[in-house]
Formats: C-alpha cells, structure tokens, sequence
C-alpha cells in the first residue's frame, strides 16, 4: 500500500532492483491481478509475503451483514494461503450506523473469531488483531489499544489469533510497550508495521500517515521494544499518503529504504 500507485508486477520489479525481500500484499490489487497469478508473480520475483491484508469488520448486527463478513474472511484465509503467508491482518470494524454500544461491538469480534480462528488454525493461518488510533474507532475499528487487541485474541490459541502492532496507531498510548511484552510472552505478535505521525492531519485523517522520520514517532525505540521481546519477525512500512501516491512508486520505494535504513536501525 505504500507504493499503491505501481502495479503488482512494477512492485516485484522494484523490491528486486532495490533489494527488498517482503512484501505485505493487499487484497484489492491481488485480486484484480488474480489470485493465482498474482502468487506466481511474487514467488517467480523470490519475494516473501508477509502479511495479507485485510480481513476482519466483524461488528456488524445484522444477521446477513455477519454471514456475509464472515465467508469474506473465509476467502482471505484462502488467499494468504495461496499467497503463501501465514498471517492474515485484520481490521475489526467500527459501529454499525445508529449504534453506540462499544462493549456489544467488541464482543460480535470475539464471536466472529470463534468460528473464523479455527478455519484459519486449520490452514496455518495466523489472525493478526490490529488496533487502530482512536480517531478510527466509529467508522473503522473498535479495537483502539494494543490491550484491547490482547483481551479478544487471548480467548484463542496464540497460533490462531494474536495482534499487529502499528506505530502509527499505537505510538501515544504508554501502555503499549508493556502490550508488546505481553503479547511476545503469549507467542502472540504475529506482526509489526511502522509510519510516522504528521500533523495537521488531511481532511478525512485516513491518508495521512507519514514517511518514516517525517513525524513524532521514534521508529528505532519502537524497533528495540519488539526485538527485546524475542521478535524476529518481518518489519513492514504501511504508508498511506496521497502526496506521497501521487510522485514516482519506484523513487517512493528506494526512499523508504533509506529512510527504514536511516531511522528503523
């Protein structure tokens, strides 16, 4: 999503010309491309996939609203496993319109999850519960904070439902890093994303995510925190910004390796 504005087979080009080995895909450009195809792309270009995304918005009330939410993040699963990624992020869903109740939004997760997560463990697919910052938690997803991430993925086991960890959304919250030891110490941080915050934030707040060392965030310290915890995993970049989507992907992509290389270590 950071560099959206190449096609898929530009982006293997590009992550193979700049020495980038990963690439978190998203499901709207694979599935146009194709799904199988847009495999056979990746692993012909030897990228890994780290991440699929997204699945999730599972807040809905309506009994058609919920089956149908759920037999898409049936497909997803399938996808990542076509793909060849174990880890699947999910972006849970805001309140339904008219709604006011939190709790009962958060709790529909927990019961979507109970029959996703075992689809998902039977496929070797990880559901990777991501918070987002507050400002999201309307329209977009009701899980705001990295502990409430943790209290619904812990009623599942660790190798079917853990977290993502975003700077971007979790940067302010000081309760965030003892989040991530308490994930890592479950077996459940299945992912860790970074972007920096800028501000004034642009009409709509959704694309406004900034390039690393652009912003507030101090990507190597957040960096430290995971890897104190044992994680090893892939480190990705998720930057949504319509600036930034409107110049040169390939010019886009070498400087967010610069920049992760300046900032990140």
């Amino acid at each position: 999503m950071t560099v959206k504005q190449l096609s898929l087979p530009e982006l293997a080009a590009a992550c193979v010309e700049l020495g980038v080995g990963g690439v978190g895909l998203w499901r709207e450009p694979v599935r146009a491309y194709g799904v199988e195809a847009a495999a056979k792309l990746v692993r012909d270009a030897g990228l890994n996939v780290t991440t699929l995304c997204r699945g999730g918005f599972l807040t809905a009330i309506d009994a058609g609203e919920r089956a149908a939410a759920l037999e898409d993040n049936r497909r997803a699963i399938d996808e990542a496993v076509t793909l060849g990624t174990n880890v699947l992020v999910l972006v849970s869903g805001g309140l339904p319109v008219g709604s006011h109740d939190l709790k009962g939004a958060r709790e529909r997760i927990a019961e979507g999850l109970a029959e996703l997560a075992p689809y998902a463990g039977e496929r070797g697919v990880r559901l990777a519960i991501e918070p987002l910052h507050p400002m999201f938690a309307s329209d977009r997803c009701v899980v705001s904070t990295l502990d409430q991430a943790l209290d619904i993925a812990e009623r599942f086991p660790a190798d079917q439902v853990g977290v993502c960890v975003d700077t971007y959304h979790v940067w302010w919250d000081d309760r965030a890093p003892a989040g991530i030891v308490r994930a890592a110490e479950g077996g459940r941080l299945h992912t860790f994303q970074l972007a920096d915050w800028i501000t004034p934030l642009p009409e709509g707040v959704l694309n406004g995510r900034g390039q690393l060392g652009d912003g507030s965030i101090d990507m190597r310290e957040w960096r430290e925190r995971v890897e104190a915890v044992g994680y090893t995993g892939p480190i990705e970049v998720e930057i949504f910004n319509d600036e930034l989507w409107a110049g040169d992907g390939r010019a886009l992509l070498a400087k967010t390796a610069e920049r992760f290389t300046e900032q990140v270590w």
